[in-house]
């Protein structure tokens, strides 16, 4: 015990004096909001799950009727169910980009952030997770898209790219939280020798007996540095896939070599966006001032204008390839996207996630605003799920029959379970947010130290 304490106060972070002093200082001020529980924070919870109890029963409902509860139709048979997959795991880059790409890149400045977007991406793999489950009709036949070994090669169809899906989902969830749980190991020994009641045996069991010596410092950073890498790779192959759902297809606007890039910016995009609204929230709402800076918000708000010209770009190269061809059925697409029924939603989506942006972060003392860039992430994750929609329904809704064209707008019941999929990926982020201390107390002391050198 006595090993451990030493650690937290000052082994292992050999910096200046000045800096050993901040070291209590900064466990106290990252371990706090774990202990605070106000009535606003009690009434977010109930509020959130009675919104998650409604989503649940459209859901029961829509199994016990079946899936004609919802306005899917022929040849629209993908709508905001698909949707919402394609945007949730987009989310989930958040954290595979920004910690493991800037930890890869040895960026000092991510350490206050690493752990937010962290947390971001297993929930919302989670919640991308379930609509896959949402989405089919008869669910207890959910093994189909496990690729079991059969010997009739029937069920699964290996070439269904949605069983694809299943496989890239079941991977990154496995690696992401693998990714998440490694750099919460100190953390979790550190509340071990701090908490107490029902919560200290469990931080106990988390810890895995860290006592912070050097092996174990070594063998820890090690394997971070390892996963870091894997999960830079998973996150471009799992978009990817998802990408080839669409690419693969003959559906006009979907057919497109373009497909795989544009999707994994795309989830870069929505990912980081979503990053500037928790870190906006975590810094309000728990007083978490002295470690996330108005410098942290300026570096990623320059990230974000990088990467809004990509999108753009991409977004530009998929349109231009499509008229470039003039093949009939695919100028029906996009003229209904550009001319037609379709126009006002598109360009709005373009406006949110490019125009927008790009104006209001070329501005220094824009990046600088935290409730500015809470705003620019909230407009780009709007954007983003709009332009999920703007991908699977025109194409769909304008096949190469003409008298098959239709329309589609959501019904109750999916619009019921959309709005409990944001619900619940608050209401688990909350929760874990007074379980797991959202910045990583470890690698913050690390920092203060590098910087006192």
């Amino acid at each position: 015990m006595e090993a451990r304490k030493e650690y937290f106060s000052s082994s292992r972070l050999d910096g200046e004096n000045e800096t050993w002093k901040q070291i209590p200082q900064i466990n106290n001020d990252l371990l706090a909001p774990l202990h605070q529980f106000s009535g606003k924070y009690w009434a977010l919870i109930a509020f959130l799950s009675l919104v998650v109890a409604a989503g649940a029963a459209a859901w029961i409902y829509q199994i016990e009727t079946g899936i004609g509860q919802t306005h899917l139709h022929l040849p629209i048979y993908w709508g905001i169910y698909i949707a919402s997959f394609v945007y949730w795991i987009g989310v989930s880059h958040s954290g595979t980009f920004i910690s493991g790409v800037l930890r890869l890149s040895h960026a000092e400045w991510r350490r206050p952030i690493t752990r937010i977007s962290e947390l971001m991406t297993l929930f919302s793999i989670v919640v991308a997770a379930l609509f896959i489950f949402i989405h089919l009709g008869r669910v207890w036949r959910f093994y189909y898209l496990i690729p079991y070994p059969n010997q009739r090669e029937i069920w699964p169809n290996f070439r269904s790219p949605l069983m694809w899906d299943a496989t890239a989902i079941f991977t990154y969830a496995v690696s992401s939280t693998i990714y998440l749980y490694l750099p919460l190991i100190p953390d979790f020994a550190l509340a071990r020798d701090r908490m107490s009641g029902w919560r200290r045996p469990l931080y106990g069991l988390l810890s895995v007996g860290w006592s912070g010596t050097q092996i174990q410092w070594r063998w820890l950073l090690m394997a971070v540095r390892i996963v870091s890498i894997l999960i830079v790779l998973v996150m471009v192959s799992v978009h990817s896939i998802v990408g080839f759902d669409f690419a693969v297809a003959l559906v006009p606007g979907w057919h497109s070599t373009v497909m795989a890039p544009y999707f994994v910016v795309g989830a870069v995009h929505s990912g980081v966006a979503m990053v500037a609204v928790g870190l906006y929230l975590a810094r309000r709402y728990n007083r978490l001032d002295r470690y996330i800076g108005l410098e942290h918000f300026d570096k990623l708000g320059k990230i974000m204008i990088a990467i809004t010209l990509s999108w753009g770009y991409l977004y530009f190269v998929d349109r231009l390839v499509t008229w470039y061809g003039k093949t009939p059925e695919e100028m029906e697409v996009i003229d209904s996207l550009f001319y037609g029924q379709y126009a006002s939603v598109q360009w709005f989506m373009v406006f949110c996630n490019f125009i927008y942006p790009i104006v209001a972060l070329s501005v220094p003392s824009y990046r600088t605003w935290p409730l500015g860039m809470m705003l620019v992430g909230l407009i780009i994750n709007i954007g983003m799920y709009l332009e999920r929609i703007m991908i699977i329904v025109p194409g769909l809704g304008h096949p190469r029959l003409h008298y098959a064209w239709t329309r589609y707008f959501p019904s109750w019941v999916e619009l019921t379970i959309l709005s409990a999929s944001f619900a619940f990926f608050a209401l688990i982020y909350l929760l874990a947010a007074k379980f797991v201390p959202l910045i990583s107390i470890w690698e913050e002391k690390e920092g203060r130290i590098h910087g006192a050198k």
